[in-house]
């Protein structure tokens, strides 16, 4: 096996990737505080051609230099906006019938695993590396989802737990 080089893997331009189809799930990020998180959410949303991510709170915004550290420029691919209030953003979401998801470990939560499509556009709320996904954001999600989980430790990292919803999601939508 021959490991490829870049220019071997035939990846989209941004200008392509523009006018690409979009993956129909938006994510919302919900006041997280590291710009490397941030980043590596660009990042994973530009390989799954992401409709929108829409940064909410004290959630930094491009260009900033820990967000472009890890996003290897995909702030200029994936379509983002900034909204102060992420319950502004999540009633806009519910406006414009988004089945809206937080991912949040709740008395009532669906595992990932079990989660079934809905038949509309899907938004997914990520929250804060401490305090997660605010109350009153819970509150108006149509659904909650977790990853499980079997070691000791009760949380992953946002960026990391961003990825392993995206893909899961994008398997069943392209099933």
């Amino acid at each position: 096996m021959k490991k490829l080089k870049n220019k071997d893997l035939q990846r989209i331009n941004i200008e392509e990737f523009k006018i690409a189809k979009k993956t129909p799930i938006t994510i919302v990020l919900d006041n997280v505080r590291s710009a490397l998180n941030i980043g590596s959410v660009f990042r994973t949303s530009d390989a799954f051609l992401i409709e929108n991510i829409i940064l909410c709170g004290i959630t930094a915004t491009p260009p900033n230099k820990e967000i472009r550290k890890t996003s290897l420029g995909s702030t200029d691919s994936v379509n983002w906006e900034y909204v102060e209030n992420t319950t502004d953003a999540v009633q806009q979401l519910i406006k414009e019938e988004y089945y809206v998801i937080g991912v949040e470990q709740t008395e009532k939560s669906t595992l990932l695993t079990e989660f079934e499509l809905p038949e509309k556009p899907i938004a997914i709320i990520m929250g804060n590396e401490v305090n997660g996904v605010k109350q009153q954001a819970i509150d108006l999600c149509n659904e909650v989802i977790e990853i499980p989980q079997f070691g000791t430790k009760h949380s992953l990292n946002i960026a990391v737990t961003t990825g392993i919803v995206i893909w899961d999601l994008w398997r069943k939508l392209n099933a």
